[in-house]
């Protein structure tokens, strides 16, 4: 039993940092590294960036659900989240939470001055404009989001290079755009948590018709940007078409949730969504080293 209550307590303080969430934007950061080949990396270097990043990351998510633990308690998704259902104390959560952007922070300044400004870039646009600021003011909220979302990819090609380049913003650019595509439609499926929790969003703006159009648009502007700034990179055509096939289907899923819309495809699409971009990832990096 005390083993359990153990297991339990992991469990919950791990559920903080949204696990899959939190570990796509690290490989994102991982992704940018490897991007600058040409530079020849290092692999220790490559350690440092995924210990700086994953506590700036981390740490960002925690303090995120600090902030929005009451909107968590009015929404049935997240109600059984670890801080409004009463599983972790609050003074612990915020502590973890600081501890680990401060040291990720430092970490990170230690490795590059400009990779330490990147990573505080999409610290200080994920948790003040957006989460503070923003997220509860505005529908368009979704758009500083998304350059937070941004940064990591950013950050790892600017710690490869040791400057900040077009094909570093282009990658940026694709994760700013992808990112609509997974939040629209995690808006849409659950649409009535979102206005019980009185939060913004762009489908209780525009409604569901419009919603699903911009979903298609991000998610080809997604594709054309990441397909660009990989073929700009040199990745060989094996993997483009790898890449393009991926693009068709979330493209195809995005069509038929705009033709003939339901929880079940808006679910496959969000699903898809994540899948697509860890795929781009995987992809750029067995093509690249």
């Amino acid at each position: 039993m005390k083993f359990q209550n153990i297991l339990q307590k992991i469990s919950d303080r791990f559920s903080l940092l949204k696990g899959f969430q939190s570990g796509l934007l690290l490989l994102t950061g991982l992704t940018g590294y490897v991007s600058a080949q040409n530079n020849g990396q290092n692999s220790t270097t490559l350690i440092w960036l995924a210990g700086s990043l994953f506590l700036v990351i981390g740490g960002s998510t925690v303090l995120n659900m600090v902030y929005d633990r009451d909107i968590d308690a009015k929404m049935r998704r997240t109600v059984y989240r670890p801080l409004p259902a009463g599983k972790i104390g609050l003074s612990e959560a915020l502590l973890t939470g600081v501890v680990m952007c401060a040291a990720g922070l430092l970490w990170s300044f230690s490795l590059s001055r400009l990779y330490g400004l990147v990573v505080s870039t999409g610290l200080i646009l994920d948790l003040l404009i957006y989460t503070v600021w923003l997220k509860r003011r505005t529908h368009w909220s979704i758009l500083w989001g998304g350059l937070s979302g941004g940064m990591p990819i950013l950050a790892g090609r600017v710690l490869g290079l040791g400057t900040i380049d077009a094909i570093g913003i282009l990658l940026a650019f694709s994760i700013l755009l992808w990112i609509p595509t997974h939040i629209l439609t995690f808006n849409m499926r659950y649409f009535e948590d979102y206005r019980r929790a009185r939060i913004p969003t762009f489908v209780s703006r525009f409604g569901f018709r419009p919603t699903r159009f911009m979903v298609i648009i991000s998610s080809l502007g997604a594709s054309i940007a990441m397909g660009t700034g990989l073929y700009a990179l040199g990745l060989t055509m094996n993997y483009l078409h790898l890449l393009f096939l991926l693009t068709a289907l979330i493209m195809i899923l995005a069509v038929v949730c705009f033709l003939k819309p339901s929880d079940r495809m808006h679910f496959a699409l969000f699903r898809f969504a994540s899948f697509y971009m860890l795929g781009a990832m995987l992809i750029t990096i067995v093509g690249l080293v």
